[in-house]
C-alpha cells in the first residue's frame, strides 16, 4: 500500500464497511469529508477528533495542538482540550521529550486549549517519534451544521493559501538542500508557514457566515475538495487563477517536480458560504487579520473540475501526499 491516508476507494473498503452507529445520540460519524464526531449531550454537542504526525520529526508539539484543534474548528466551535500519545524509538534522548511538550504547551496556551491527558511510551516499534492526539470541543446543539442546507450556487473559500503545512515541512526537512538553490531568505520565510499551521481563529470568525468548513490537510487543496464534494453530493468548479499559492510554495514545488494543490496544506480552511454572503465572509476574515480567496462554487453537476488556463481539469480522487515524494 502507498504511504500515507487511505484512498478513498481503501477506507471505504477497509475501515467504512467494518463499523457502524449503534448509538442515536451520535450525530456524525467517521466518513469522507468529516473532521469531527459529533455527540449529542442535552443542549449540547461534544466535538472529537483525532489524528497522528508521521510527516515530519520537526516541530511535533506544535503541529500536534494545531493539526487536531483545527479539526474542531471546522465546526465554529473553539477547542477545550486536547491529549497526547507520543510514541518515541529506544535512543529518545530526555530533552527530546521534554521539548516536544513545551511546543505543545506553547501552542496549545495561543488557542486557549488545555492539555487534558495521554500516553508516552519508549517503544522499539517505530524508528521514530510519533505523535497521535485527540482533540475536544464543545458547542451549542442548535449551532450543529447540517451538511443538506449546502446547494449548488454556494461559494468555496479557502483562508490563507495552499501548501502551508508542506512548504514548512520540507523547508526544514530539506534546508541544505534548499539552500544551495534558493536564498536563504527564500527558506526561512518558507520555515515560518509552520507558524500558520492553525485555522482555529479562521473557523470562529467564519462561524457567523459559513454554512460549513473543512480543513485541508493530506491530499491539499485538491483533495479536500473531492472530499467536500463527495460529502454535499454536488459537483464543484474551481478556477485555479483564484488560488493563492505563495512564491516559495512555487518555488519548492517546482523544484521538486510536485503539484502546490496536491500538498498537505493545515493553515488552509475550506469554507462553504452562500452566495450572498460570499463577499461578507471575505470582509469578515480580512477584518481580523485572515486573508481568504472565493476560488468557486457547487454545481449540480457530478463534475469535479479545476479550470486552468480555460482547460476544463478534472479532480481525481486523492491519493498518497505530494509530501512523500520529497521526504
Amino acid at each position: 500500500m502507498k504511504i500515507g491516508k487511505l484512498t478513498i476507494s481503501d477506507l471505504n473498503d477497509l475501515i467504512f464497511k467494518n463499523i457502524k452507529n449503534s448509538n442515536e445520540r451520535i450525530l456524525s460519524a467517521g466518513e469522507v469529508g468529516s473532521d469531527c464526531a459529533a455527540i449529542e449531550v442535552g443542549d449540547e454537542v461534544v466535538y472529537l477528533s483525532t489524528d497522528p504526525i508521521t510527516g515530519t520529526s520537526t516541530g511535533l508539539g506544535k503541529l500536534a495542538i494545531n493539526i487536531n484543534c483545527n479539526d474542531i474548528a471546522t465546526e465554529g466551535v473553539s477547542p477545550t482540550g486536547i491529549m497526547l500519545t507520543i510514541l518515541a524509538p529506544p535512543h529518545t534522548q530526555k530533552e527530546e521529550i521534554a521539548l516536544i511538550m513545551k511546543e505543545a504547551q506553547e501552542e496549545a496556551d495561543k488557542l486557549g486549549v488545555s492539555i487534558i491527558g495521554g500516553h508516552t511510551e519508549i517503544t522499539a516499534a517505530v524508528n521514530k517519534t510519533i505523535i497521535s492526539a485527540t482533540s475536544i470541543g464543545i458547542g451549542k446543539k442548535s449551532d450543529f451544521k447540517k451538511r443538506e442546507t449546502i446547494v449548488a450556487g454556494d461559494r468555496l473559500i479557502i483562508t490563507k493559501g495552499v501548501g502551508i503545512e508542506g512548504t514548512g515541512i520540507i523547508a526544514f526537512e530539506k534546508e541544505i538542500e534548499l539552500l544551495d538553490i534558493f536564498p536563504k531568505e527564500t527558506i526561512q520565510f518558507a520555515k515560518n508557514l509552520l507558524d500558520f499551521t492553525s485555522v482555529v481563529k479562521d473557523g470562529i470568525i467564519a462561524n457567523k457566515f459559513a454554512k460549513g468548513m473543512h480543513d485541508v490537510t493530506e491530499g491539499g487543496l485538491l483533495g479536500a475538495l473531492w472530499e467536500s464534494s463527495c460529502f454535499y453530493n454536488l459537483g464543484l468548479e474551481i478556477s485555479y487563477d483564484k488560488i493563492f499559492i505563495h512564491q516559495c510554495t512555487k518555488e519548492i514545488c517546482k523544484y521538486f517536480k510536485i503539484d502546490p494543490l496536491k500538498l498537505i496544506s493545515s493553515g488552509t480552511m475550506l469554507m462553504v458560504v452562500g452566495n450572498e454572503n460570499s463577499e461578507l465572509l471575505i470582509n469578515e476574515l480580512k477584518k481580523n487579520g485572515v486573508e481568504a480567496f472565493d476560488i468557486g462554487v457547487f454545481t449540480n453537476s457530478n463534475e469535479k473540475v479545476l479550470i486552468k488556463n480555460g482547460e476544463r481539469i478534472n479532480i481525481s480522487s486523492p491519493e498518497s501526499d505530494e509530501l512523500y515524494k520529497v521526504i
